[in-house]
This record gives structure tokens, C-alpha cells and sequence, in this order.
């Protein structure tokens, strides 16, 4: 990843087509169906596995802690040994995931399946890396803008499926679905899609990797756990005490090996950062609509915003967002060639809080037109900042760190909604009314999520302002053919 290495191996082949890039967009909806499957079944799980709903929790947990680990080496790997190749053992997880879930019917094996599946979300930053690679310049942008707005669609569609197969038969039955799903979008990445002929030559920074795994899974299990176990329990201290230790190791380790798992150097550079920090605060921003949408739908009447839905109707009712985020896509991909990613990027944030200020005029109506609105106003501004953060951090980086650096900017967006989980549950948890004997998140409870995330999203676009707007000269950024301007052109701002 070490921006010194050597160029690549081999030129770039002829371009790749339209079938390439239908294929790596359906493999985003993959991975995001696959995130959404347990969804419906989440206030099932502790019935379901017999357990309380601390243990059960794990089966979300996991996924996370392994993603966040597996993502940024996925990318690495990619660097090394070949995009498409790492591509393929992504999915390979996923297929592999859900027989495990398939199969077992313990809480245990749930747990293993579903950690297993974090090595496959990988899959979305290398198919994003990989059309830098093969697609010619004048589709790039399009290309990234529907691949990131592909995990719009996958949710869209993943949440009536999984409840309509949870309802109708039951977790076998799903995960048996999501196999089959798996094994199509194998067979073809494998037929369609064409390797890189980008390689950098290094070796695998195992001590960096194990380094990286204690540093993010600390920090992961405080921010998801932290509210269960206690703030100031001793638990949670020891982790940010390793936390902190492993840090400093870590990063003296990766700035003297020449092989680095992570180039600090490279993501230390001012586009990659605040475009990395401005990622957080979007993930943060953009947790209103995921964790209240549903909620919304879902709540009963008595709450004063709830609609009383199922979870089978909520998800249809939440659809149209989804499908609103591919479409919208193509726009976003069209205003990052004429003004610039950084443009783009603002204008999602902007158009996020404007969904967010919105709903709080029609949250007590109880319509699920009025969560609709929300839901499609957000999905907009993150069809245009998910369209942008790609082309953004491609124009900062080598040739050879493109995959581990989209992998690292993905983990950075999935580290803020991990932090508003934790920030925003921990707010509302307190402020609840009881109905029918069960806690529900009160009105004001809403509100108050609604403004922070709100808070959240003007920090976003205070750092998306601090990017430079043109990127930084690196040597082997642009593209894997030479061409400069293939990445760049679309990050000025």
C-alpha cells in the first residue's frame, strides 16, 4: 500500500462494458440484502434462540466487529493479489455465511454465520476499486455513483423479502434464499467481470493487521456495548485503555514497515482525511432515517407518530426510498462531473438535514406518506454523497492503495452510524413511554435523535468545506492506465 512501490505489472486491457458494471452494482445489493436479512427477525431473536436480548444482540454485533476489521485488509489484498480475485473469496464468505445460518439452529451458529459474513461486506469498496481499473474514463463516475447507490436498492428489497420469507416459513428459509443469492452473484463475477491488471508488489503486514483488529475492535465493542455494560464500567475502560495502547504501537509499527497494512502517510494526507472525517459525520447523519424510519412505521398509534404498521408492510412502505437512491444516483454522478465531488458531497449532506428538519414538522401526523418523504428526502443526499466519496478518495491515492483506501473510507462511514447507534440509543433509551406494558421511544425522544443527527451532518458539511479543491499531486493517482485525469477530474470541487 506504500505509495513507493513499484508501478503495475501489466497494462490495462480493453475496457469492460456495460455486463461488468451491471454485475458489480447486483453485487452491492447483495451485500446489502444481506445486511437487512435480519432485520425483520431482530425483536424475534431472543424467543427465537432462547436467550436474553443482550446475548442476542451478538448476532448484529458480530457482523460489525468482523466488517470493520475485514474491510480495509480486503482492500489490501485486492492490491496485492487481484481486485476481482478478493472479490470472489468476498463472496464466497457471504454464500459460506448463510449455510452456516442455514444449517444451525443455535444462537452459537448464528453468531459464527453472521461473523463470517462481515468478511464478505468487503465486496462494495473492491467492486467500486476494481471499475477505476477497467472502465473507461467517460463511464467511471456513473459506474461508482450506481454501485454505491446499490446498497440503497439491496435494503430496499432485502426488508419486505426477509420479512415476507421470515413470516411465511421462517430463519432456515431465509438464509437458504440468501445461499442461492450468494451463489448467482458468484458464478457471475466469475464469468463477466475481468481481473485488474493492476498489482503492487509488498507482502501482507500480518502485525499490522492483528495490530488493527485489537485497535477497531476495541474501540467497536465499547461504542456497541458501551450501554449495556455501563460507561464507567472497568470493562469498558480496560478496552479504551488497549485502545489507546494498541494505537500508539500500531502507529509507530506502520509508518517504519515498508509494507503497511494501512499507509498512515497516505490517509494522513489532507483529501484523504477530512473526506475520511467528513465520512463519519455522514454515517452519523444519515443513522436518523435508518434507526426512526422503521420506527415510525412500526410504533403504535399511542406513541403520537407511530403508524401502526407490520414489519412485511413497513418494508414495502420503505421501498420506494431505496429505489429513489439508484435513480437519483445517475444525477449525482452528472453534478460530480460538472461541479465536482466535493459539490456533490456538501449537497448530500445538505439535502440529509433538510430531511431531518422536515419530518419534525410531520412527525405527529402518523402517516406513513410523512415517512416516505423523510425517508426519500435522505435517500437523496446520500445517493449524491455515496456517489462522491469514491471518486473523492481515488483522486488522493496511488494506483496501488485505491482498494484498501476505498475499503478504509467505507469503514469510516460504517464507524459513524456505529457511533450514532450508540450516541443516539443511549439519548433515547431515557426517554421512552410505556404501551401495553413495552417501552417505546417517545415523541420528544424522536425529536431529540432528529436534531442530533442533524448536528452531525452540519459538522459534515463543515469538513466536506475544509477538502481541498483540487487533489493532491501523488504520484499513480488518477488511474491504472496513466490517465490522470480519470479519477481527478470528477473530485474537483
Amino acid at each position: 500500500m506504500n505509495s513507493t512501490h513499484k508501478p503495475p505489472l501489466a497494462e490495462t486491457p480493453a475496457y469492460a462494458g456495460t455486463p461488468v458494471i451491471v454485475v458489480l452494482a447486483c453485487t452491492g445489493m447483495t451485500v446489502s440484502l444481506m445486511q437487512t436479512l435480519v432485520v425483520p427477525l431482530t425483536p424475534v431473536l431472543p424467543q427465537l434462540f432462547k436467550t436474553s436480548a443482550a446475548n442476542a444482540s451478538w448476532v448484529i454485533t458480530a457482523t460489525l466487529l468482523v466488517a470493520a476489521v475485514a474491510t480495509p485488509i480486503m482492500g489490501r489484498l485486492g492490491d496485492l493479489f487481484g481486485k476481482k480475485r478478493m472479490l470472489m473469496v468476498c463472496v464466497g464468505f457471504l454464500a459460506a455465511s448463510s449455510v452456516v445460518c442455514a444449517v444451525g439452529d443455535s444462537l452459537i451458529t448464528a453468531i459464527i454465520g453472521r461473523g463470517i459474513q462481515g468478511l464478505g461486506i468487503a465486496a462494495i469498496p473492491l467492486g467500486i476499486s476494481l471499475l477505476r481499473d477497467v472502465v473507461e474514463p467517460a463511464r467511471l463516475g456513473p459506474s461508482v455513483a450506481l454501485i454505491s447507490s446499490s446498497l440503497g436498492a439491496g435494503g430496499a428489497l432485502g426488508l419486505p423479502i426477509a420479512a415476507f420469507i421470515a413470516d411465511n416459513w421462517g430463519w432456515s428459509e431465509l438464509f437458504w434464499f440468501a445461499t442461492a443469492v450468494s451463489l448467482v452473484c458468484a458464478v457471475s463475477i466469475a464469468v463477466v467481470v475481468p481481473e485488474s491488471p493492476q498489482r503492487v508488489k509488498g507482502s501482507v503486514d500480518f502485525a499490522g493487521v492483528v495490530g488493527l483488529a485489537v485497535l477497531l475492535v476495541s474501540l467497536l465493542l465499547v461504542i456497541s456495548k458501551g450501554a449495556a455494560w455501563g460507561w464507567i464500567s472497568s470493562r469498558v475502560g480496560g478496552l479504551l485503555a488497549l485502545a489507546a495502547f494498541t494505537a500508539v504501537i500500531w502507529g509507530r509499527w506502520e509508518l517504519r514497515v515498508e509494507s503497511p497494512a494501512v499507509d498512515l502517510r497516505s490517509t494522513a494526507r489532507k483529501p484523504v482525511l477530512m473526506t475520511n472525517l467528513a465520512s463519519v459525520m455522514t454515517g452519523f447523519t444519515m443513522y436518523a432515517m435508518n434507526l426512526l424510519a422503521p420506527q415510525m412505521l412500526m410504533g403504535p398509534e399511542a406513541t403520537g407518530f407511530g403508524a401502526g404498521r407490520s414489519i412485511l408492510a413497513a418494508g414495502l412502505w420503505m421501498a420506494p426510498a431505496g429505489l429513489i437512491m439508484v435513480a437519483m444516483s445517475q444525477v449525482a454522478a452528472r453534478l460530480t462531473q460538472a461541479y465536482g465531488a466535493k459539490m456533490s458531497l456538501l449537497l448530500g449532506i445538505v439535502i440529509m438535514c433538510v430531511g431531518n428538519v422536515v419530518v419534525q414538522f410531520t412527525l405527529t401526523t402518523g402517516s406513513p406518506w410523512s415517512v416516505v418523504a423523510f425517508a426519500s428526502i435522505v435517500s437523496v443526499g446520500v445517493s449524491f454523497a455515496y456517489a462522491s466519496m469514491p471518486t473523492l478518495i481515488m483522486a488522493n491515492v496511488p494506483i496501488s492503495e485505491t482498494a484498501a483506501a476505498n475499503g478504509l473510507n467505507s469503514l469510516a462511514r460504517s464507524f459513524g452510524t456505529s457511533a450514532a447507534s450508540a450516541v443516539v440509543g443511549a439519548v433515547i433509551g431515557q426517554m421512552t413511554v410505556a404501551i401495553g406494558g413495552y417501552p417505546f421511544v417517545s415523541t420528544a425522544g424522536v425529536r431529540t435523535a432528529l436534531a442530533i443527527c442533524t448536528v452531525a451532518g452540519v459538522i459534515a458539511a463543515l469538513l466536506t468545506m475544509a477538502i481541498p479543491s483540487r487533489p493532491d499531486a501523488v504520484e499513480g493517482s488518477g488511474s491504472g492506465t496513466g490517465d490522470g485525469s480519470r479519477a481527478e477530474a470528477g473530485a474537483r470541487g
